[in-house]
């Protein structure tokens, strides 16, 4: 944590946001860079899929960056996450690396998965990723039962399951909260609302105002924060995982956020207007915002924050060159982790 004294005096000290009292200001930057790999890992991917190097589709988080970051800043590595099919951020956030995310990708054999998991099945249990899952809420049941685990083997570990808008309407959502609230279960439920599921509005499919609202229901902490903020998103995620540390049990977290793509690759946009896209992108862009407050409060200067987006230039660079020269899949080993061996 920072000392109050070691802050720049003109940044304001104490009365400085959470994520610069609570914070050094190597995480800063590191938290920083961790947002642009997440951005240009995307980008890459994109323009890879439109290049042929890439099949299938892909679901994009650009200008959901810092709710990645902020919600696992406060998590160790042997702290878990479950993901969803837009969960490339979250990878990153937990300390995936991003040359075997494109291997992964590109279906080559040095990918997570051995290349057969693809977008939307990356998992890295070594840096406590659970995997992404292509089943809307699918994620959150399996975070609860982790919750379950790190419970009754005294691990001191925390699980948190990202979802999106649209697995708040899904049986498991509720099911899996009131199992982690009756159990009081070290599990954090982040609801990453970007307005849609797919191309419904949360206005048009859900009866609450805030899906942080049914918390309630649960008797647990419902807390609604600016998903484009880093350092709500950063506090919200620490003080709901210390109350799961302390086994006071579940909470679930709102961020407000919005996707800057579409829902998919074949998405091609026509519920939304482009005014609401680019007004999004050109006031609330996640990354702009922390850059400018890193200015701001003293943090880095201009010549620093360029430095970090070079240097994240050059791990994708070299991440997509390990893709392209890594090797396929052998017809072979087809058959490879299909079935268990028997012992």
């Amino acid at each position: 944590m920072t000392d109050p004294q070691d802050v720049p005096a003109a940044a304001g000290g104490t009365n400085l946001p959470f994520l610069y009292r609570q914070y050094p200001r190597e995480q800063l930057l590191d938290a920083l860079r961790r947002m642009h790999l997440i951005r240009r890992f995307e980008e890459a991917a994109e323009e890879s899929y439109m290049r042929g190097l890439i099949h299938g589709t892909m679901h994009l988080s650009i200008g959901q960056e810092a709710s990645a970051v902020g919600i696992c800043l406060p998590l160790t590595r042997d702290d878990q996450i479950t993901s969803t099919h837009r969960g490339h951020g979250h990878c990153i956030a937990k300390g995936a690396e991003v040359k075997r995310m494109f291997a992964e990708f590109f279906g080559k054999t040095t990918g997570y998965c051995g290349g057969r998991g693809g977008s939307m099945h990356i998992a890295d249990v070594s840096t406590g990723n659970l995997g992404a899952n292509g089943i809307v809420g699918g994620g959150i049941p399996i975070a609860v039962g982790a919750a379950l685990t790190a419970k009754r083997l005294r691990t001191g570990k925390v699980a948190v399951s990202f979802f999106g808008d649209g697995a708040n309407n899904e049986g498991a959502f509720h099911e899996a909260l009131n199992m982690a609230s009756v159990w009081k279960l070290p599990v954090v439920f982040v609801c990453e609302n970007n307005g849609y599921g797919m191309s419904t509005s949360t206005e048009r499919s859900t009866a609450v105002p805030n899906i942080a609202d049914r918390a309630a229901g649960y008797a647990m902490p419902g807390v609604i924060v600016d998903g484009n903020d880093l350092s709500a998103v950063a506090e919200a995620s620490h003080d709901a995982v210390e109350r799961a540390r302390r086994g006071e049990g579940p909470s679930l977290i709102e961020c407000k956020t919005y996707r800057h793509r579409g829902h998919s690759k074949s998405d091609r946009n026509r519920y939304r207007t482009k005014d609401e896209i680019e007004d999004w992108m050109a006031n609330r862009d996640p990354i702009a915002r922390y850059e400018a407050q890193l200015i701001t409060f003293g943090i880095a200067s201009e010549a620093e924050l360029k430095d970090v987006r070079q240097t994240v230039e050059v791990e994708i660079a070299a991440g997509i060159d390990f893709a392209k020269a890594s090797p396929i899949p052998a017809a072979i080993d087809l058959a490879d982790y299909v079935y268990t061996e028997q012992q």
